[in-house]
């Protein structure tokens, strides 16, 4: 495995940590879960694309890196539609005037763990989830 592909994980790890440790408190910062969360699916797409030598554009939109994968996660793109909702999370719930919900970092905490054990097995690593 290449260094960045280990260096895009281990940042992908941190936010998985953050995202369940958060999710799974007394009280939640919904915002939060989803936030990292999304950024669970951006650094784990980041990694395989390093992986692959494919150059890793400076983007947030999950579409954009799920397109670049050259269509060898076929199982993604039944995820579109998730992946394009948890997109929306990497700025939507920073700012005021949006919050997110219990439903909505649920979905979202779900949709990082099915991209994360995907990707993890692709890359031949074992899944501990």
């Amino acid at each position: 495995m290449k260094p960045q592909t280990a260096e895009w994980i281990e940042k992908a790890e941190g936010d998985w940590k953050v995202a369940c440790r958060e999710f799974d408190c007394d009280a939640p910062v919904f915002d939060a879960v989803c936030f990292h969360a999304q950024q669970v699916v951006e650094k784990y797409l980041k990694a395989l694309l390093e992986e692959r030598g494919i150059t890793v554009p400076k983007t947030h939109d999950l579409l954009v890196l799920l397109d670049l994968q050259q269509e060898s996660l076929h199982e993604l793109e039944e995820w579109r539609n998730s992946l394009a909702n948890l997109t929306t999370y990497s700025v939507a719930f920073r700012y005021p005037g949006e919050e997110a919900l219990f439903e909505d970092s649920e979905e979202a905490l779900n949709t990082a763990k099915k991209v994360r054990a995907r990707v993890r097995e692709e890359l031949g690593l074992i899944n501990n989830i």
